[in-house]
């Protein structure tokens, strides 16, 4: 009994090369490309989320709304 299913996606021919490619020189197939790619990008979108939720409580913090908020934070630590 198999532990995955299939999938179908579509892909431009510049990005199938790509991973054609890519896989060949990794010694892959391409579904372990794949897999792989999509657990780094899980990784990494959850990575950031802690990054921008750390970032917006200290904003939040320190008052800061805007750009503008940020620019005027510099401008006042240059001085």
């Amino acid at each position: 009994m198999r532990n995955s299913r299939v999938v179908t996606i579509s892909l431009p021919p510049t990005l199938l090369a790509r991973v054609l490619k890519t896989a060949k020189i990794k010694g892959m197939t391409r579904s372990e490309l794949v897999r792989e790619a999509l657990r780094r990008y899980e990784r990494e979108e959850q990575e950031w989320q802690v990054l921008l939720t750390y970032g917006r409580r200290k904003a939040q913090a320190a008052s800061i709304r805007t750009e503008a908020d940020v620019e005027r934070l510099i401008d006042d630590a240059r001085r």
